[in-house]
């Protein structure tokens, strides 16, 4: 191939790459509607589970039963359950494919709450 018809490759790549990107610009902002009408229709329960905020600065049981996600009642047995399950998630040493890894300081609070739902639960 010559230099000349490597020009024109190239070019026409970028010009079908630009059109291409145009298109999608353009299917978005036709969709966008779509796609905020369906957001506001799923049902607020739905993120009810997810605990909005930062930490406060003393942990409270309300706020380790959220981290956790089970009851502030929660017997041992459901409260390790938890604290293992979100551990796998966010543990330090784990690599995600997303992440670089897990948070000390977020594995230090979910710890945190385990033990104290653990020592104000003796069931």
């Amino acid at each position: 191939m010559s230099t000349a018809s490597t020009m024109i490759a190239v070019g026409l790549t970028v010009a079908a790459a630009a059109f291409a990107g145009r298109y999608v610009v353009k299917a978005m902002k036709h969709m966008e509607p779509a796609l905020k009408q369906t957001i506001q229709s799923l049902p607020k329960s739905a993120f009810s589970g997810y605990y909005r905020g930062g930490f406060e600065p003393k942990m409270t049981k309300r706020e380790a039963a959220l981290i956790l996600g089970v009851s502030p009642t929660a017997n041992k047995v459901k409260i390790r359950e938890a604290h293992r399950r979100i551990m796998v998630l966010n543990h330090p040493d784990k690599e995600n494919v997303c992440l670089t890894g897990g948070s000390p300081y977020l594995a230090s609070k979910i710890n945190e709450a385990k033990d104290l739902l653990d020592s104000q639960n003796k069931k």
